[in-house]
C-alpha cells in the first residue's frame, strides 16, 4: 500500500518531525514571551513605539532563560505523565486480564508475532465506537478501546482495530501526536493569557498633551504587534497539528492487515465506526488520535484523517480487501460491506 512512502521512511520522518516539533515549542514560546512582555510595556510606559520594541528585547533576553527553563519543566510534565492527564480528561481506566481476557489475548498474540512489549490496555465507557493509543515509551504505551467499540465489532474486526492502534506505536506516530498536543497546550494557554490581559489594557495618562498622544501612539502600534505575534503563533500551532501526515493513517490500516492477515475484518471495522465516532467530552487533540476523526478540518484542507472511503479503497486495491454495495431488504437504503461468498 502506498509504495512511493515506505513504513522506514515513514518511521525515520517520525523521529525527524518529533526533533523538529519539540524546538518549534520552543521557538513560538519565545515569540508569546516577546509579545507579553512588549504588551506589559505598552500598557505601562508613556513612550513611543521604538523605545518599546528596544525595551522589550532587552527584557525578553532578561527572561529567556527563565522561558527555557519553565518550557522544559512543560515538557518534562508532557512527557511523563501524558497518560494520567489524558486518562483524567476522558475517563479511561486500565483493566485487568481477569476482567476482559478475551481482549488480552489478542493484544499479547499480535504483540507476540512483532516481538512488542504488550501496551497497558485500558476501557473507556461510553457507546461511541472508537480507539485510539497514547504515550511516549515503552512504559508508557497504552491501547484504549470504547465499550461501544467492543459492543459493536465482532472480534476479528476488534483485532483489527487494536493492530492498527499497535501499528502506530511501532511506527512512533503516538509520539509524535503526544508532542504536536503539547505544543498546542501550551500555546493555547499563553495565547489566552496574553488576550486576555490586552482586553483589560487601560491607557497610562501623562501631564503633557504631546507626550500623551506619542505615548498612547506607541502604545496602541505595539499592542498591535502583540496581538499579530500571538494570533500568528497561536495558527502556526494549529498548522503544526494538521500538517502531521494523513499517511500516518492508511500505514496503520496496511499495519493492521499485516497483523491480522485480515484485510476484510479492517475493512469492516472502519464502515461499523465511520459517522459514529464522535467522542463529546473528548478534546481535539484526542481526536485527532482515534482510529476515526469525524471533525472535518475547512474544505477538508486541514482534517487530520483521510476520507474514510479513501482509506477502504486503498485496503481494497493494495491490501487485497474486498467490499460490496448491498441493499437492505427492508428499507431498500444501499449501503457498502465487506465481501463475503454469500454476499458475492
Amino acid at each position: 500500500m502506498l509504495p512511493a512512502f515506505g513504513l522506514y521512511t515513514h518511521i525515520r520522518a517520525n523521529r525527524w518531525r518529533s526533533i523538529f516539533l519539540m524546538g518549534t515549542l520552543f521557538m513560538l514560546v519565545y515569540a508569546l514571551t516577546y509579545a507579553g512582555v512588549l504588551g506589559g510595556l505598552a500598557v505601562t510606559r508613556n513612550w513611543g513605539l521604538q523605545a518599546l520594541l528596544y525595551q522589550a528585547w532587552r527584557d525578553f533576553l532578561t527572561f529567556a532563560p527563565f522561558v527555557t527553563i519553565g518550557a522544559l519543566i512543560w515538557v518534562a510534565i508532557g512527557y511523563a505523565f501524558n497518560r494520567q492527564i489524558i486518562d483524567a480528561m476522558i475517563g479511561g481506566h486500565a483493566i485487568t486480564r481477569a476482567e476482559e481476557p478475551k481482549l488480552y489475548t489478542m493484544l499479547e498474540n499480535l504483540c507476540i508475532s512483532r516481538g512488542m512489549k504488550p501496551p497497558r490496555l485500558e476501557i473507556l465507557e461510553t457507546d461511541v465506537p472508537n480507539a485510539f493509543a497514547t504515550g511516549v515509551n515503552e512504559r508508557q504505551y497504552s491501547v484504549t478501546l470504547t465499550r461501544g467499540l467492543i459492543n459493536t465489532l465482532n472480534d476479528d474486526e476488534i483485532e483489527a482495530v487494536i493492530a492498527h492502534e499497535l501499528t502506530h506505536i511501532r511506527n512512533g506516530d503516538v509520539q509524535l501526536m503526544v508532542i504536536a498536543m503539547v505544543i498546542a497546550g501550551v500555546v493555547a494557554f499563553v495565547c489566552e493569557i496574553i488576550f486576555r490581559s490586552i482586553g483589560r489594557v487601560r491607557w497610562r495618562s501623562s501631564d503633557s498633551s504631546s507626550d500623551s498622544g506619542k505615548g498612547k501612539g506607541g502604545a496602541a502600534g505595539a499592542i498591535a504587534i502583540v496581538m499579530l505575534i500571538v494570533a500568528a503563533t497561536w495558527v502556526l500551532s494549529l498548522l503544526i497539528r494538521f500538517a502531521l501526515s494523513r499517511t500516518r493513517e492508511y500505514l496503520a490500516d496496511a499495519g493492521a492487515v499485516e497483523l491480522t492477515k485480515n484485510p476484510d475484518a479492517m475493512i469492516s471495522a472502519l464502515r461499523k465506526i465511520e459517522g459514529r465516532s464522535e467522542l463529546p467530552t473528548a478534546p481535539s487533540g484526542i481526536m485527532e488520535m482515534c482510529i476515526d476523526n469525524p471533525r472535518e478540518g475547512f474544505a477538508d484542507l486541514f482534517s487530520t484523517h483521510p476520507p474514510m472511503d479513501a482509506r477502504v479503497k486503498a485496503l481494497v486495491d493494495y491490501a487485497g480487501g474486498r467490499e460490496v454495495l448491498l441493499e437492505d431488504p427492508k428499507t431498500k437504503r444501499k449501503f457498502k460491506s465487506p465481501w463475503s461468498p454469500q454476499a458475492g
